[in-house]
């Protein structure tokens, strides 16, 4: 009796909006009462349509919170940005799969959204396919912890930070190796390797799949043993948007100590900081595995009155492990940053995540429930591997690179440790043994098309004069930081000169599987994997 009254309430609900789309100029309405009529008919669970289906025509106000709410990349969301013919967010796994038959039912192209932070905003955002349409997928976000087995099953659209929540409800000596920035959707972050501060210990979050829920291009559900171990190693660092849909990951915890601890250690160019940063090179990948010292990059005020500036470096680490055995490994390894005592804070792990994700040290551990991005930017972000210490000399030049523009930021990430021992061709993530560190550049501002072109120029050109310091043949990129200067699908350059930087040897046999997986390619954005090669 019950699931007839939702049915019949969901009938008549749909009537509603199908009545509404009515007055809706004629192409968007035809598109759209065909998707909902579609979706009916191919889901078995209802759906709240005020709250699950939103368009510009019916309700603006609401389509418009939908778009956004999650996109960090503010030049993504300005007025001559395409914009999708509406925004579908499924409650159930059978919503997604009626989306999927229906779009390729209709000819819609997709848009897959976990949590937004897509760099080149390609989540939301089509350059390439003029009627698209957003799947979002943040309302399911179930989370299952298991301990007896050490894993997890953990729904897409929850964020990073709600994973870390939900374990460490469950025990305070398991963790999870993933993001730095906790309202990361796992379903993106995931399937482009997922980096963390315990990546030298237990490698990527990739690393530590076990199975995986997806939807093909036919709206079938697969686990691990249905899509094959070609699509499962494809997935676990391959990029977003080239296979299917992923429901959820099934992850294998990992432990920590009960006492963990954290520190941020500043240093300017008038305080050896160059110098220290040149020493941090040659050790960063080879302290303890426990430690991860990551150093942020910026400029700064010489002074609190001083309109001067330098450049600052703040060493900010995670030490999985309590602060005396931390003097031990720094004073053996790293005394040149002369970390002292009373700079450590020690405390326990989901702290440590949160104190490394800028929250306040009084916030509690529910704050990451939130799974809300503060950082919303105009912005453009690239990315580097080094496998050589960058030079004295090499230092000063990026310096002046830095202070020439308003608001330039660079994080340098270690390496070294477990994923120096994980093959490059074990998942399609291949930034392996070799590498020192990785480099994140960000340059960010605030008036949107206004000083664009100048802020674009100058990372480009910053982008340029550091290609003598970084990996060679290819100058190697993080897939997750999405960068379209490398190049694009349909713009009459080879997927090589993307592909390569991106996943180096693993990137043909990704095309291959691509191929055999989702030949018609359904799943398809700017850097989707192709389903062939010139």
């Amino acid at each position: 009796m019950a699931s007839a009254i939702i049915t019949n309430a969901n009938a008549f609900l749909v009537t509603v909006l199908l009545l509404s789309l009515s007055n809706i100029p004629f192409s968007s309405s035809t598109i759209q009462q065909d998707f909902v009529m579609c979706l009916v008919d191919n889901s078995d669970a209802s759906f709240p349509m005020d709250s699950s289906f939103f368009t510009r025509d019916l309700n603006a106000s609401s389509y418009k919170t939908a778009l956004e709410t999650s996109a960090q990349n503010l030049r993504y969301l300005m007025p001559s940005n395409p914009k999708p013919e509406f925004i579908f967010e499924p409650l159930y796994e059978t919503h997604v799969q009626a989306a999927v038959v229906c779009a390729k039912k209709l000819q819609l192209h997709l848009r897959l959204r976990s949590g937004g932070h897509d760099y080149e905003g390609l989540s939301y955002v089509s350059e390439m396919e003029t009627a698209f349409v957003i799947v979002d997928l943040s309302k399911l976000r179930h989370i299952n912890v298991d301990l007896e087995s050490n894993t997890a099953w953990v729904h897409a659209g929850a964020s990073i930070g709600e994973v870390y929540y939900r374990i460490q409800e469950k025990s305070k000596v398991h963790g999870f190796p993933a993001g730095l920035c906790t309202s990361l959707g796992i379903g993106g972050h995931i399937i482009g390797g997922a980096y963390g501060s315990m990546m030298r210990k237990f490698g990527l979050g990739a690393d530590n799949v076990l199975d995986a829920r997806i939807i093909d291009a036919d709206g079938k559900i697969l686990n691990r043993a249905a899509m094959g171990e070609d699509v499962f190693w494809a997935i676990r660092g391959g990029g977003g948007g080239s296979f299917g849909v992923i429901l959820a990951w099934k992850i294998k915890l990992v432990p920590v100590p009960e006492t963990v601890t954290v520190f941020t250690v500043t240093r300017t160019l008038e305080q050896d900081g160059t110098r220290i940063l040149y020493k941090w090179q040659q050790v960063a990948d080879k302290l303890d595995e426990d430690l991860f010292i990551r150093a942020i990059i910026r400029p700064a005020s010489k002074t609190p009155k001083s309109k001067e500036r330098t450049i600052s470096v703040s060493y900010q680490g995670q030490f999985l492990g309590d602060a005396n055995r931390l003097m031990q490994v720094m004073q053996r390894s790293f005394p040149q940053l002369g970390l002292m005592k009373k700079d450590c804070v020690e405390t326990s792990w989901i702290k440590s995540v949160m104190y490394i994700a800028g929250f306040p040290s009084t916030a509690p551990p529910e704050a990451l429930l939130d799974g809300k991005s503060l950082f919303k930017n105009y912005f453009k972000a690239k990315s580097d591997y080094v496998e050589e210490p960058i030079s004295i000399e090499g230092l000063e030049g990026l310096w002046k690179k830095l202070l020439e523009e308003d608001s330039p930021l660079t994080i340098w990430n270690p390496y070294g440790g477990m994923m120096a021992k994980i093959p490059e061709t074990e998942t399609p993530f291949p930034h392996r043994s070799g590498t020192l560190f990785k480099i994140q550049w960000l340059t960010l501002w605030q008036d949107g098309k206004a000083s664009e072109a100048k802020h674009m120029e100058w990372m480009r050109d910053m982008y340029s004069y550091m290609e003598q310091y970084v990996s060679k043949s290819p100058r190697a990129a993080y897939v997750n930081y999405r960068d379209l200067d490398l190049g694009m699908n349909g713009k009459g350059i080879d997927a090589r000169e993307w592909g390569n930087k991106y996943f180096k040897g693993n990137f043909e046999r990704l095309v291959k599987i691509k191929a055999k997986f989702d030949p018609e390619n359904f799943f398809r954005h700017e850097q989707s994997i192709p389903t062939g090669l010139e």
